[in-house]
């Protein structure tokens, strides 16, 4: 990979948000990176609804679209939009290149890919991460409780008996 495309995937990456536990795009943002208007994208997609499953594609409520403006100061323009914008998942945005059907689309779908692939890696990552300091946790408390046992058996060899020793002779 050429540093010019590290580049390019580094600046869609931050084009993408984790909403409603989906990493997605906005249509303005895939819209600028596909070389069309947010209104030519939109159309596309009305024309072809039916490659837009929920699962690809859902549009945002009034509170996410102000969450989302309040949070990210790059898409204050949507503030004062009258129309809730759609956002793209990985597939809706591989969709999108097919329905747009342009080089430019389909040239971009592939750094677009490569941005989503990477950020899951990123996220696998920590999460073995995550669990290998789980288990390194526990195997120091294992180890803690046994090093206080030894240092217990320790003092109780230290501690002298306290049975009185008999006597010996008369």
């Amino acid at each position: 990979m050429s540093k010019k495309e590290i580049i390019v995937i580094e600046s869609i990456e931050k084009k993408i948000f984790l909403l409603r536990g989906q990493k997605v795009m906005i249509d303005s943002d895939l819209a600028e990176l596909y070389g069309v208007s947010t209104k030519a994208l939109n159309q596309a997609v009305k024309r072809n609804l039916e490659r837009f499953p929920s699962d690809f594609m859902f549009v945002l409520t009034l509170s996410e679209k102000n969450e989302l403006v309040t949070n990210c100061d790059r898409l204050k323009r949507l503030k004062y939009s009258s129309s809730l914008p759609k956002v793209f998942t990985e597939h809706g945005a591989l969709m999108l290149a097919s329905v747009l059907n342009s080089e430019k689309a389909v040239e971009t779908s592939i750094f677009v890919v490569r941005a989503f692939i990477r950020l899951r890696e990123i996220l696998l990552t920590h999460k073995e991460l995550a669990q290998k300091l789980k288990e390194l946790e526990l195997k120091i408390e294992t180890h803690d409780e046994q090093i206080v046992a030894i240092f217990e058996a320790i003092n109780q060899l230290l501690t002298p008996n306290e049975k009185p020793k008999s006597k010996i002779g008369f």
